[in-house]
């Protein structure tokens, strides 16, 4: 696997490699040796799965106490994946992060502990299946408002229409509003 950071060092593209023949192909996801030499040694608690619909877009989501670290991928379809530093005592506080994540491309996105996530779906229909470090605990849930300016994320958005939000993102608050992390 090769382990890439991107704009903000902590946040990990993890992209695999695969083996292809007449058979079809195989690939790691997860190899903890590997993560452990790349400098992520936590332990996966959860796994989670969901499907959405193009133009939904899910978060940005965090959890004030028991912050989640979470190993994002695609299985089916393709996403725009977006991490949000919250540490305050961070040097990369507030900035955001995106990449897109695909099934074609096999890719995966490390997220550690002390960062808003949140994903767009681009294709017409998305599996997503995420590994996290601590249980969730919707008493501890926060949520960023996903167009909150001061964030500056570039959302590809399919057409000009706002994306599909739920009840609960809707409302979320503006980083200058939200609890951190010190």
């Amino acid at each position: 696997m090769l382990f890439s950071p991107t704009s903000i060092p902590e946040v990990i593209e993890i992209t695999p490699k695969i083996s292809k023949d007449s058979r079809g192909e195989f690939l790691e996801v997860y190899r903890s040796a590997e993560f452990a030499e790349a400098g992520i040694n936590l332990e996966f608690v959860q796994d989670n799965h969901a499907g959405s619909y193009q133009g939904v877009l899910r978060g940005l989501h965090y959890q004030i106490q028991q912050a989640q670290g979470k190993l994002v991928r695609v299985i089916s379809g393709e996403i725009y994946d977006v991490a949000v530093d919250l540490r305050k005592t961070s040097s990369t506080f507030g900035l955001a992060v995106g990449l897109k994540l695909s099934d074609q491309k096999k890719n995966q996105l490390w997220i550690p502990p002390g960062f808003a996530h949140g994903y767009y779906v681009m294709s017409d229909w998305v599996e997503v299946s995420y590994k996290v470090t601590e249980y969730y605990a919707p008493e501890h849930e926060r949520t960023l408002f996903w167009n909150d300016p001061q964030l500056r994320i570039n959302w590809p958005l399919i057409s000009k229409n706002h994306p599909l939000l739920s009840e609960k993102d809707l409302q979320g608050c503006l980083l200058c509003e939200a609890e951190t992390y010190e």
